[in-house]
């Protein structure tokens, strides 16, 4: 081919056009060589790459670079299809098959980002390597394993619960299954269990774990002397009734779940509705309400009659303060989301899910993806109050109140047209009249209306046949107030001679308003007219229930003339008022008899068609819901579907699936029996607060950064156990304090200490203090004024400086109304009790699983010097006399008993009575008040 085109240009007869042409001939010849090579080189490039020669070895020196030796499954592996495709800690695919420039693998590799550099540390791929994975990439990605993996783990929390087989214990009957794998770790430890406790102790005991309360001295002697064979089974049964439960373990949960009842945040607002969900809470316990049902009403209670359970949704803190900026609002709205996702995860589940917010968890096998899945699920929630429905009983109750005061309200106004009253009023004329009345000055005066702010056309006052009230002869009209911003329903508009809608007056007020008419002199006047609109178009804004009043000086005004003896208008919703004046005495007993008896029906209607507001959260249909990358409002990726965990289950749902199916459907996956961590979380807060610390003792972590379970079968053993008795969380405390292990005294020993000194294996039983919440109802019961009230809006322990920005001041001083027990203080965010606050008490901004157990200086000054110390040592002193009026003996014996349910040994019998005769019976009471065996469970 080359050849003929040399001939034909060596035939052209000029020299230099000949020349032209052959030197493009010999460009084009090379050109064509040169691009024939290039693509023999490629082929021959593709032809050699070998995954598993070249390529491979690449991408595991990256990750031994990047994460060492180790290759678990937590790891991000490049070298596994899957985990390429899926993504790591951003979830972005690290490569995109066919797009190698585009693939963020490669941009990682070659450092294009200083702080997304692969590895960041060590040696880095040479240029070579990084071209052979580009032109791999550019080929598809072809790898061994081309399917698309499920996201799986061998976490023990993510594995099926089992029940495990009973472990035998040799030479020893178990009647408690939980004591026959605490007795087998201590047996392979080289433990024992400690003997039981006494009576008394154990009376104590039960009581200040299950009520936060002391025993009575009458209730530990009953106990003691029971020589009843089930009298500990009994006494058990007895705690487990008491609404003193309820009270006590909500609280546990309340910490779980971050609530509080104000804003938080700078301005820190009150929230007076959010009482219902502690009340909703404490029920729920003393009801032993299955925890699956307990679960579902608290995520999704609007669908299933439990709205107060919504509270759970909203209990936490809530920025009210808006900005400007739409990222800040949108970043505000993703803290609000991440809140509720958080507390949910760890509350019910065990999980930091909180820790998917950003990237894919680093530790649990929870990706970005899963996070903004389950905030799918929580798009709709709002922070709000919202009405309760009204149950079927109250529903009832309305329909008969609302058919009462219809007959009474037909019967009173048949009796009232009998008697002469007038006629109900008319949007398009009323006329009022009288005997001959001087007057400078008239008022007329809305009381109600048929709705909205009253309007009148014209108010025209007659003195004879001519209107004195015109402006144009002089008189002035007045009003409390009037609609701005409309023309046509000014005060001018009153008394100028003109009727209808567009030139009337209209107040500012819903339902009330007054205007006043200044004649130009004092006038003899016996006639009033006045209407919502002449004209007849208009009837709503009609002064329904009125008064006028007359005056000669200003402010000396006199009844004229009311709406008193009018019929009701057809649609009032209650007669305030009626006029019995000038009846016969008998006559006027009958009315008032039918008016009582109606106004009592209105009454009971009113109550029963209010709806209780409640802070448990609005719920509205959401948009759609995206991966965000990093987290950031600003960079949002792929949509996706409303879901759960993926290592768990799905839940199937489409893109545009109605708000509230998404949340039932979550928490029937989150309480359903198959979900690995539901279970095993709750029955491990359980016994957390009867020992102290959980089985795993991080107990809202079940995940691989939390703690392996000290005792792993029985843990599982109690999940099983719970699950298959109707999720009663009764049974498990049951369970618990009928077993040796609870009994065990709780003596130490030097060995065992040696061994085991934070008692995980549970040697003996272990003693703490109570928290601070127990410890102030102990005292209070103890000095007998704690008022047992149970439920309703709570009590401060603040006074409130109500400006925009909450000021919060501790109370100096305390009463009755502050008695209570600390279950009902007003939890307000970012402050905490004076005295016990120091306590550890939480925050209440954020989820508190386990409190710390501090010691320190303040809190012993608290105890002894505060005033609400100081205070209930009297009155535990005016106790003691009131109830032992005999002499100071039997006084220090009832002080003792009350406080440690013993009486005094020798010893400090004798430092009591000289420390009463120094410095009186309160001084001992303060001490009494301050010793550790008042303060711990034993």
């Amino acid at each position: 081919m080359y050849r003929v085109k040399v001939d034909h240009a060596s035939k052209l007869a000029n020299p230099r056009l000949r020349r032209f042409a052959l030197c493009l001939l010999a460009a084009f010849v090379l050109s064509t060589v040169v691009n024939r090579a290039d693509n023999m080189a490629r082929a021959a490039d593709q032809e050699s790459i070998d995954y598993e020669r070249d390529i491979q070895p690449i991408l595991q020196k990256n990750c031994l670079e990047c994460h060492g030796p180790r290759k678990q499954e937590s790891d991000f592996r490049v070298d596994l299809r899957s985990k390429l495709l899926r993504g790591g800690d951003f979830a972005e695919p690290a490569v995109i098959p066919g797009k190698g420039n585009e693939s963020p693998l490669i941009k990682f590799v070659r450092g294009d980002a200083p702080d997304l550099i692969m590895p960041p540390e060590g040696n880095r791929l040479s240029d070579g390597e990084v071209k052979r994975l580009r032109a791999w990439i550019d080929e598809g990605a072809k790898m061994p394993e081309d399917s698309f993996a499920a996201l799986t783990t061998d976490h023990w929390s993510f594995q099926p619960v089992q029940r495990p087989a009973l472990p035998q214990v040799a030479g020893r009957t178990i009647t408690n299954p939980i004591d026959a794998f605490v007795l087998t770790k201590l047996k392979a430890a080289g433990l024992k269990a400690s003997p039981e406790a006494d009576r008394a102790t154990l009376v104590r005991r039960l009581y200040l774990v299950m009520h936060g309360l002391p025993p009575t001295p009458d209730e530990i002697e009953q106990f003691v002397a029971d020589k009843n064979e089930q009298a500990y089974e009994n006494l058990v049964e007895q705690v487990l009734k008491s609404p003193r439960y309820g009270e006590r373990w909500a609280q546990h949960w309340l910490d779980l779940v971050r609530f509080g009842e104000t804003h938080g945040f700078e301005t820190n607002r009150e929230r007076p509705n959010a009482w219902h969900y502690r009340d909703y809470v404490i029920q729920a316990l003393n009801d032993d309400k299955p925890y699956d049902l307990f679960i579902k009403e608290q995520i999704a209670g609007d669908a299933i009659g439990a709205d107060a359970a919504t509270g759970f949704l909203v209990a936490g803190p809530y920025d009210l303060v808006k900005g400007q900026d739409p990222m800040l609002a949108l970043t505000q709205r993703q803290d609000e989301l991440a809140d509720i996702i958080n507390t949910t995860g760890t509350a019910f589940l065990g999980l930091t899910l909180g820790c998917a917010r950003c990237h894919s968890h680093k530790f649990d096998p929870i990706s970005q993806r899963d996070y903004y899945s389950i905030q799918a699920i929580f798009a709709g929630v709002q922070h709000a109050d919202r009405a309760i429905s009204p149950s079927k009983e109250n529903e009832r109750a309305l329909a008969v109140a609302t058919e009462r005061v219809a007959t009474l309200r037909r019967q009173f106004q048949n009796w009232m047209a009998e008697h002469g009253y007038r006629t109900a009023v008319n949007a398009a004329h009323n006329v009022e009249t009288f005997p001959q009345t001087q007057a400078r000055f008239v008022r007329f005066t809305v009381l109600a209306t048929n709705g909205g702010q009253p309007c009148l056309d014209e108010l025209e006052i007659f003195s004879g046949d001519r209107n004195v009230a015109l402006a144009e002869i002089g008189a002035k009209a007045s009003c409390s107030s009037e609609l701005p911003g409309y023309d046509i329903h000014k005060l001018q508009h009153v008394n100028d001679g003109k009727y209808g809608n567009s030139r009337s007056w209209i107040s500012n007020e819903a339902g009330a308003g007054w205007v006043e008419i200044e004649l130009a002199t004092t006038e003899t006047i016996d006639r009033i007219e006045w209407a919502r609109d002449r004209e007849g178009r208009y009837k709503d804004r009609l002064a329904t229930q009125y008064k006028i009043e007359t005056a000669v000086e200003p402010g000396l005004w006199h009844s004229l003339v009311s709406s008193d003896d009018r019929l009701p208008y057809p649609q009032d919703t209650a007669i305030s008022s009626v006029s019995f004046e000038g009846l016969p005495d008998d006559t006027a007993a009958v009315g008032k008899k039918l008016f009582g008896e109606l106004s009592s029906a209105e009454q009971t209607r009113e109550q029963l068609s209010k709806r209780e507001m409640i802070y448990a959260g609005t719920f509205t249909q959401p948009g759609p819901t995206h991966r965000l990358y990093r987290g950031e409002p600003s960079a949002p990726r792929e949509e996706v579907s409303p879901d759960a965990l993926e290592v768990i289950g799905t839940l199937e749902l489409e893109r545009d699936s109605p708000e509230q199916q998404r949340r039932v459907a979550f928490a029937n996956w989150v309480a359903d029996p198959k979900n690995p961590l539901t279970a095993r979380v709750m029955v491990n807060r359980i016994w957390q607060h009867h020992f102290g610390t959980g089985i795993v003792d991080t107990p809202s972590d079940f995940g691989a950064n939390g703690t392996n379970p000290s005792h792993p079968e029985l843990l599982d053993w109690l999940a099983a156990e719970f699950v298959s008795n109707d999720w009663s969380i009764k049974h498990i405390h049951r369970l618990i304090l009928l077993s040796d292990t609870f009994r065990q005294a709780n003596i130490p020993s030097p060995r065992a200490m040696n061994i085991d000194a934070g008692t995980r294996l549970l040697w003996r039983f272990p003693s703490r203090r109570l928290e601070a919440e127990a410890v102030r109802d102990c005292v209070l019961a103890v000095s007998g004024a704690l008022d047992p009230r149970m439920g309703g809006p709570g009590f401060s322990g603040f006074e409130v400086e109500m400006e925009n920005v909450r000021h919060y001041h501790p109370k100096q001083n305390f009463g009755p109304d502050d008695w209570r027990r600390m279950i009902y203080m007003t939890k307000v965010r970012q402050e905490r009790d004076a005295v016990f606050g120091v306590f550890d008490c939480p925050d209440l901004s954020q989820v508190m699983p386990q409190r710390s157990r501090s010691t320190t200086p303040l809190q012993a000054l608290n105890l002894f010097n505060s005033q609400f110390m100081l205070q209930q040592a009297e009155l535990l002193a005016k106790r003691l006399e009131g109830e032992r009026p005999d002499g100071r003996e039997g006084q220090i014996k009832l002080a003792f008993w009350l406080c440690f349910g013993r009486d005094p040994r020798l010893e400090e019998l004798a430092h009591a009575r000289e420390l009463v005769d120094r410095h009186g019976m309160v001084a001992m009471c303060r001490a009494l008040l301050n010793a550790n065996e008042f303060l711990f469970i034993p």
